[in-house]
């Protein structure tokens, strides 16, 4: 397994070591021992799986505490754009994102700590995301932040993306820092 650092400090990329033969392949996706050894504990308690189309995008998520979720997010099928932005008010790097192309060939997984918010982009016909969280889904915690807003100035690859209607009526960040209550 591979870890790599990103410039935004707790979120990493992970890229198991795959073993290839004429069958197919084989990787651990997940090893909690391994990930203990690497120096993440994280415990796991749900696993997510979505299918979407081209353009599809789904975010900026994230639960508030105590349901705060770490998120381990891959691609296994197609090719997505995913994001984290740092929400966690008073860090160094609030407000700020990163974006990596997951594909369901370069089997890499985005570690997101607590206190970021979470998205995607489709970038292939389809494709299917699998992710683990650290704390099951909570709809009283549940929130989201406008995909396109300005004050993040994330770089999407798509200007008019598939969205659903919760995530049409996101707030922006400055809402969430108002304390203004945007549950979708």
């Amino acid at each position: 397994m591979q870890i790599e650092t990103t410039a935004l400090p707790g979120v990493l990329i992970i890229t198991p070591r795959v073993f290839h033969d004429a069958r197919g392949f084989f990787l651990e996706s997940y090893n909690a021992e391994a990930w203990r050894s690497a120096g993440i504990e994280t415990a796991f308690v749900q696993d997510n799986h979505s299918k979407s189309a081209r353009g599809t995008l789904r975010g900026l998520h994230f639960q508030l505490p105590p349901a705060a979720q770490v998120k381990v997010v891959r691609v296994v099928r197609g090719a997505a754009w995913d994001v984290a932005v740092d929400i966690r008010v008073g860090s160094p790097t609030f407000g700020q994102w990163v974006g990596v192309e997951l594909t369901a060939e370069n089997f890499r997984q985005v570690y997101v700590p607590a206190g970021f918010a979470h998205g995607f982009c489709v970038l292939s016909d389809e494709a299917e995301i699998l992710y683990k969280t650290s704390a099951v889904y909570s709809p009283a915690h549940e929130r989201g932040i406008a995909w396109n807003d300005p004050q993040l100035a994330v770089e999407w690859p798509v200007t008019t993306p598939l969205l659903s209607d919760r995530d049409r009526r996101a707030g922006s960040l400055a809402d969430y820092l108002a304390g203004t209550p945007f549950i979708y």
